[in-house]
Formats: structure tokens, C-alpha cells, sequence
């Protein structure tokens, strides 16, 4: 609003000084127009007294008695001069005035329009914007429920997947013995049956109805027995024993295809087991022969399949009849997790060392050195870390005795 009013004031403004400019042109041309007929009359007036004469009304022409003189030609061309060049000067100024007011104007019009120009770009923007908040807002709502119907439908597809993988790997695991265990049975029941029959045409032949029946009742007592027996063995191998059903493990893909890996690049000769150890977050485990130990590490690192780039943790552990090295590894490309076991001799405990695949196991072999006695072959710098060279013994072997009681 204050620009608006500005604009009209400078408008008014202009608007006035082009009426003062048109005042003082008009002004101008009477005197110019009053400075001819001056003129005029003086060269009458001259003519009529005296040629060489101009015509003048100051005090300069009056004579000394009082009597007036015509004035000078002189006189008249000064005035002619005068008024010509007062004219002159009229119209420069009247044409700067007008120059400047024009260009006041245009500057004036010129910024009046880069406001205006500015101002439509921002209400283009604004409308632009607005449009584009509706247009998502009409559609977020739609976008929003699909999104949410989508979600909940590749959870609910997601959780059923889950289950069948769980239902088929708890019943594929046993399903060849059910079969085997299924086949046996028919097999037997069609001998029992053989043999009943067998018998009752026996029987028939001998007369020994009473013999029958208690050979019979003897069958069916044995044949649910064993059933039973069966039965009860099944529950315990299905539950280790613990007399609880166990859940299939989430990592048992994982197990299964690094054993599938292994078995067709190094052979199925380098693992003793492969398991999941319930006991350390499902993390499937691999136990690997003593000779194989080193061959199977570098394998997991350096296999496209596997990838296991980094080495978090290796400890060892005395179990009186022999010794265990524990390896983690974890691949970050893959984001998944392997334990590598090797189980060696308690009286000569000696392995290969893995510094050569990863830096980061130098100090804990270092410390199962320290601290068990187990040795690593081709450790850079095999050395006690915390009790020192001095020390006696390994404190965590299982026999271990102190070499100073007070100590």
C-alpha cells in the first residue's frame, strides 16, 4: 500500500510539474511574441525620426532638456539578443525539466514494474506451490492406506513364509526316517501277519483253538510294546533328550549352505560337525579337522560365497581330555556370523596361527598362549602378555598349581 501510494504521489508530481513546464512555455512565447512587436514597433518608430536611431524607453534616450530620444539600433539588437537568448534558455530549461520528468517517470515506471513483475513471479510460485500441497495432499491419504495395506500384507506373506520354512524344517530333518521308520513297520506288519496267518491255518489243522488265541494275545502285546518303545525313542531324539520339543533355528540356512560350500571346494573330509549353538545366539559353528584348521580359515575369508573379513574374538578352553581353539567370525558384506572350533592335543597343544589372515588375531592368541600353553605356529611375536616371561604355568588349565602358594 505505501508503495502504491508513492507511485500516485509521484504521479500527481509529475503531473504538476508538466503543467508549471506548460505555464512558463506559454509565458515564454508571450514575451517572445511581446519582445517582437517591441521590436517591430522601435524600427517604426525609428524609421519615422531617424534612420540611424533605435528606439528606447529608459532614461537613456531622454535628452538633456527632458525631450525623449529614439532608441539605438544598438539597443534593439542587445534586446533582440536578450529576448532571444532568454527564450533560448526558457526552452533548454523547459526541455531538461521535460528530459527529467520523463526519466523520472520511466525510472519510477521501470521499478513500479520490476515490483510488479517480481510480485506476479511470487504469486505464480505461491499458486505453484499450493497446487503441488494439494495434488500430494489429495493423493498422500490414498498413498498412505496402500503403503499400509502393502506393508501388512508383506508382513502377513513374510510371517506365513516363516512358517512353512519352520514346519518344513522341523518335519524335513526326520522325514527320510519317517519313511524308512514307516516302511519298516509295513514290513514287519506284513510279517506278523504272514506269520498269524501261518499259524491259524496251523491251528486250524491241529484243532488248537485255545494255542491260537494266546499266541495272538502274545503278538498284540509285544507289537504295541514296540510301538511304544519306538514311539518313546522318537520324543528323545526329536528333544536331545530334554524331554522339551526344540524350534527350529533361524541360522540353520545359513549352516546349511556354509557346509554346501565347503563340502564343494575342500571336500566333505575337513569338518568333524557342523551345529548350531543354541548357547551363543544361534550362531551356526563349525568344528574342522586339525590339518584342515588353517585351510578352512583362509577359505572363509577368501571365498566370494562367504566373505569373513573380520575376526572378533578367539579364546581358548582346557577340557582335561583335550584342548579347544574358538574362532568368531563375522562378514560384514554378508552381515553373517561363523564360529570355527578345532579341538588339539592337551599334552602338545600346537596350531596354526591366523595373524597371517587377520591382523586382529595376534594379542588374543597371545593370551590363550599366556594363560593355556597353547602354541601358535607362525605368530609374528608369540609372547606372554600378562604374567610375563617368568611366570610358571598357564592359571587356566585345569591342572594348574601355583608355583608360589602366597601368590
Amino acid at each position: 500500500m505505501d508503495e502504491e501510494k508513492d507511485l500516485t504521489q509521484r504521479k500527481k508530481e509529475a503531473a504538476e510539474r508538466a503543467k508549471q513546464l506548460a505555464r512558463e512555455r506559454l509565458a515564454a512565447k508571450q514575451a517572445a511574441e511581446q519582445a517582437k512587436q517591441a521590436a517591430e514597433t522601435g524600427d517604426a518608430r525609428s524609421d519615422d525620426l531617424n534612420p540611424s536611431s533605435d528606439v528606447s524607453d529608459g532614461p537613456a534616450n531622454e535628452a538633456p532638456g527632458g525631450a525623449a530620444q529614439p532608441p539605438s539600433a544598438e539597443d534593439i539588437a542587445s534586446a533582440k539578443k536578450r529576448v532571444a537568448e532568454e527564450v533560448r534558455a526558457k526552452a533548454a530549461e523547459l526541455r531538461r525539466q521535460r528530459e527529467a520528468s520523463l526519466g523520472a517517470a520511466s525510472g519510477d515506471d521501470l521499478e513500479a514494474a520490476k515490483r510488479k513483475a517480481a510480485e506476479e513471479t511470487r504469486a505464480r510460485a505461491a499458486e505453484l506451490r499450493k497446487q503441488r500441497e494439494a495434488s500430494s495432499g489429495a493423493a498422500s491419504g490414498d498413498d498412505l492406506e496402500a503403503a499400509k495395506r502393502k506393508a501388512a500384507e508383506e508382513a502377513r506373506a513374510r510371517a506365513a513364509e516363516l512358517r512353512k520354512q519352520r514346519e518344513a524344517a522341523a518335519a524335513g530333518g526326520g522325514a527320510e526316517d519317517d519313511l524308512e521308520l514307516a516302511k519298516k513297520k509295513a514290513a514287519a506288519a506284513a510279517k506278523a501277519r504272514a506269520a498269524a496267518l501261518a499259524k491259524q491255518k496251523a491251528a486250524e489243522a491241529s484243532g488248537g483253538d485255545d494255542e491260537l488265541a494266546k499266541q495272538k494275545a502274545a503278538a498284540a502285546a509285544k507289537a504295541k510294546a514296540a510301538a511304544a518303545a519306538r514311539a518313546k525313542a522318537g520324543a528323545a531324539d526329536a528333544d536331545g533328550g530334554t524331554g522339551r520339543s526344540v524350534a527350529p533355528s533361524p541360522n540353520d540356512p545359513l549352516l546349511e549352505k556354509y557346509v554346501r560350500v565347503i563340502h564343494e571346494h575342500l571336500g566333505p573330509d575337513v569338518l568333524e560337525d557342523a551345529y548350531i549353538n543354541r548357547l551363543a545366539k544361534d550362531v551356526p559353528t563349525l568344528v574342522v579337522k586339525k590339518e584342515a584348521y588353517y585351510k578352512v580359515a583362509e577359505f572363509l575369508k577368501y571365498n566370494e560365497q562367504l566373505r569373513f573379513d573380520y575376526l572378533s574374538e578367539l579364546h581358548g578352553t582346557d577340557f582335561q581330555t583335550h584342548m579347544e581353539v574358538y574362532v568368531h567370525l563375522y562378514s560384514y558384506p554378508n552381515r553373517q556370523p561363523v564360529a570355527l572350533k578345532v579341538k588339539i592335543e592337551r599334552d602338545n597343544p600346537e596350531i596354526d596361527s591366523l595373524v597371517p589372515l587377520w591382523p586382529g588375531a595376534n594379542w588374543p592368541e597371545c593370551e590363550a598362549y599366556d594363560l593355556l600353553g597353547i602354541r601358535f605356529r607362525g605368530h609374528p611375536n608369540l609372547i606372554r602378555i600378562f604374567l610375563g616371561e617368568q611366570w610358571v604355568g598357564h592359571p587356566l588349565r585345569k591342572d594348574y598349581e601355583p608355583y608360589d602358594a602366597e601368590v
